[in-house]
């Protein structure tokens, strides 16, 4: 059964709804005492939801013709290596792979030495939504920390350094952050650096999973320089570059300083399944993002969306949301308009405990989607 683009409401009091589990559609249907506006076209669940730009989709088919050498030795992995290398102005070691998990592990294990713990937040990818793929493919330790607004700060550095030198504990090696974070927050260019000067002085790694490093850069200057400051000029040693969460087809980049890194990652890449043979289309749509700035482009999209939706909705009465500093808002709603709103255009939950959930923008939200959403929302509390 193919998916829907939206919910659709066939009558004043007959709505129909779906829940998504895996790849399979649930399809229900519930008498609400509402009438809403049409549906958006598009959801605002996840950015994971929307298709591939059709820019990208157009650089594979190019990409597609003749045979070519495999495994990376091909003329697009050199261009977008090299288009790597500008970007981010030093000597770095580049390697492509399908998915932002795979590219987080082929990270870390890039960085960790034996008897290495990674120090996290709790709200980290790594530590929540990884399945345990980090602890069970690095056979390392993370050492997760309570960080309610989902930011690593020195002091938890700090703290977990005094472990270092007792061989009855794990030795903190490698410190993970996350650019946009799992909340939607942002570091700043100095918290970063803190964050690193406190990480080496221990003699620790640093890496940054940068699944929507583009909206980060996008938000807090918008151009290469910004991505150099927020990185590698700041001290991080290795990058997860993400480019599905912005419009691209199951391409992502581990971006490793040379020297720090071990020099054995492309091996330590293929230990994790993580070496595209066919690696033309993944370095092709690099190539096209970064040539000319559309990575950065669909990522300024998506916030300007997600501000323009916080505008709309944020004068309700009743509706707890903060302004978004990239592209996700994580609003409080009352119950019975949280499930109308659910069963009308799906999104997700986030702290069912609280009735928090998450809306997020992606590189293809219109303004029309947004006007329809807000409508949707505004109907809602109206009627609840």
């Amino acid at each position: 059964m193919p998916a829907p683009s939206a919910s659709a409401v066939l009558s004043p009091h007959l709505c129909f709804s779906w829940d998504f589990r895996h790849d399979e559609i649930v399809l229900h249907s519930r008498l609400l005492n509402v009438e809403f506006p049409p549906a958006p076209r598009n959801f605002f669940a996840s950015d994971n939801f929307s298709g591939a730009h059709p820019r990208y989709i157009d650089a594979i088919a190019r990409a597609n013709e003749g045979h070519v050498m495999a495994y990376g030795s091909d003329a697009l992995t050199k261009k977008a290596t090299s288009l790597f290398a500008d970007l981010c102005d030093i000597d770095v070691d580049v390697l492509f792979t399908f998915n932002g998990t795979g590219a987080n592990v082929v990270a870390l294990a890039s960085l960790l030495k034996p008897a290495d713990s990674v120090i996290c937040t709790n709200w980290s990818h790594i530590n929540m939504d990884e399945t345990g793929a980090p602890e069970k493919f690095l056979g390392a330790k993370l050492q997760d920390v309570d960080c309610p607004d989902g930011k690593l700060k020195p002091e938890h550095i700090e703290s977990l350094a005094t472990a270092i030198g007792n061989v009855h504990h794990v030795q903190p090696g490698v410190v993970s952050i996350t650019q946009a974070t799992e909340l939607g927050g942002l570091y700043s260019v100095e918290e970063i650096r803190a964050i690193c000067d406190s990480a080496h002085s221990f003699g620790m790694r640093v890496h940054l999973d940068g699944a929507r490093i583009s909206n980060a850069v996008a938000a807090l200057g918008g151009d290469a320089n910004t991505f150099r400051a927020l990185t590698f000029g700041a001290g991080v040693d290795a990058v997860s570059f993400g480019g599905t969460k912005n419009g691209m087809l199951g391409a992502e980049a581990v971006l490793l300083r040379r020297g720090v890194a071990s020099d054995r990652s492309a091996y330590i890449r293929k230990q994790a399944t993580q070496l595209p043979s066919k690696q033309r289309y993944a370095a092709a749509q690099f190539v096209e993002g970064l040539s000319d700035g559309l990575w950065l482009a669909t990522a300024s999209q998506s916030n300007a969306m997600a501000q323009r939706l916080y505008s709309a909705v944020s004068g309700i009465k009743g509706l707890n949301i903060e302004s978004p500093a990239v592209n996700s808002m994580y609003p409080l709603l009352p119950r019975p308009v949280k499930q109308m709103l659910q069963e009308w255009s799906f999104f997700w939950d986030w702290d069912e405990s609280r009735s928090q959930v998450r809306w997020m923008t992606s590189w293809d939200t219109t303004e029309a989607d947004v006007d329809a959403f807000a409508a949707g929302v505004k109907a809602a509390f109206e009627r609840a």
